[in-house]
């Protein structure tokens, strides 16, 4: 258990902006990504949530970080823990639009970024569980759009990889 990043993208609602309003977004997906080694996305896009609505992914995935196997990831984590300034010390969920069947020259866009720092759950030594956090607009990084609901539980393996900084 120690040796696993367990992430569950739960929900997304919008709140009233460009997105809402472009005719152009129709169906929604969710990408998470921590640093440069690992894209996962959740398979199904969605509708995309009018007024106070919201639609439900119930992704569930598990990033491994053991010594054997996951070597960058867990040097990464380490990073995270012993390079204070690091600046990328963030799982990373981006929004997605893919573009409708029918319009298959349209490319998938970018439309909202939301970021859970893996730092701040070591040093609160708490999970961040169901929580919804702040999306924010892909054109202006001060507007949120909406709201993802998200768990991540990483706070074992941190810990784990501090045992290890510590040791070596």
């Amino acid at each position: 258990e120690a040796e696993k990043i367990r992430i569950k993208i739960t929900s997304l609602s919008l709140t009233e902006s460009r997105i809402t309003s472009d005719e152009t977004i129709q169906q929604l997906f969710v990408e998470c990504r921590l640093n440069n080694f690992l894209a996962e996305e959740t398979p199904l896009s969605l509708p995309k949530p009018t007024g106070g609505q919201r639609i439900h992914y119930n992704y569930s995935t598990v990033i491994n970080v053991d010594k054997e196997d996951n070597h960058a990831e867990r040097e990464y984590l380490k990073s995270i823990l012993l390079k204070p300034d690091l600046p990328a010390d963030s799982l990373k969920f981006t929004v997605v639009s893919d573009p409708p069947e029918d319009e298959q020259d349209l490319e998938c866009e970018d439309i909202g970024f939301a970021y859970v720092s893996l730092k701040e759950i070591f040093q609160k030594q708490r999970d961040i569980l169901e929580q919804d956090i702040d999306v924010f607009d892909s054109q202006d990084a001060s507007a949120v759009i909406g709201k993802l609901t998200v768990t991540v539980e990483a706070l074992r393996a941190l810990r784990s990889v501090h045992e290890e900084c510590k040791n070596d």
